[in-house]
């Protein structure tokens, strides 16, 4: 189950009233530039944007969703007769219209999911990472990650267990196995590693945790501790 994030000032059902039955875990958020920088901890497989009410508006918050966050997901709802009035080409990846059906919604959702990296059973959520296990495919805000396959191994580790600390020697026993020879200083360097990859606005997402070891960002406290 994916799970949608529909920015509308409009009730669920005015927007897309099959969307509750599409089989996805919803949340309504205010359509406003200022709701952007939460996106991030909602953790959305889609953002779904009400643009029919008022398109300018709706035109408005796509352009700074894009900006913000460059590969995000996103599904406008317009309306037939705005179809020409501004680039949508440019600021969405697909659309609709309030009408659509169920199955529609749920078919256009899961090809949106798909391609940003979020598809499948065996996806690993955190904030703007996407980690899939049947493919070994990361993405973060949408861009894909280039890594190793120890550097993929102590993410995913860390990514199930938000919140949760670990010793060097715990994550070493973990993800390197209990016949590594090898010191504490190699899960540093992959942490290192890691980080530079996840890039500056996102290397926070494994936190230290000093004098203990490494943990991965709970939702709730997105700060590095270190």
């Amino acid at each position: 189950m994916a799970r949608i994030v529909l920015l509308t000032d409009r009730a669920v059902h005015d927007v897309l009233p099959a969307l509750p039955f599409a089989g996805h875990d919803v949340k309504a958020e205010p359509l406003a530039e200022r709701t952007i920088p939460h996106l991030v901890h909602l953790a959305p497989s889609v953002v779904v944007v009400d643009a029919e009410d008022n398109p300018a508006r709706g035109h408005a918050v796509l352009v700074a969703l894009t900006a913000a966050w460059p590969g995000a997901p996103t599904l406008a709802v317009l309306g037939r007769a705005d179809l020409s009035r501004f680039a949508w080409e440019e600021v969405v990846d697909d659309f609709t219209f309030s009408g659509a059906s169920s199955a529609e919604l749920r078919l256009r959702l899961d090809l949106l999911a798909r391609r940003s990296g979020g598809g499948g059973e065996e996806v690993v959520r955190l904030g703007p990472l996407a980690i899939d296990a049947d493919s070994y495919r990361v993405t973060i805000a949408g861009r894909l990650l280039d890594l190793t396959y120890k550097e993929f191994e102590l993410l995913r580790f860390l990514a199930q267990r938000p919140g949760r600390v670990f010793t060097r020697m715990a994550l070493l026993r973990e993800v390197w196995g209990y016949d590594f020879y090898g010191g504490t200083r190699t899960v540093d360097v992959h942490v290192r590693r890691l980080r530079a990859k996840l890039g500056p606005e996102h290397e926070g997402l494994i936190q230290t945790i000093r004098g203990v070891g490494y943990r991965a960002a709970a939702a709730q406290a997105p700060s590095q501790e270190g």
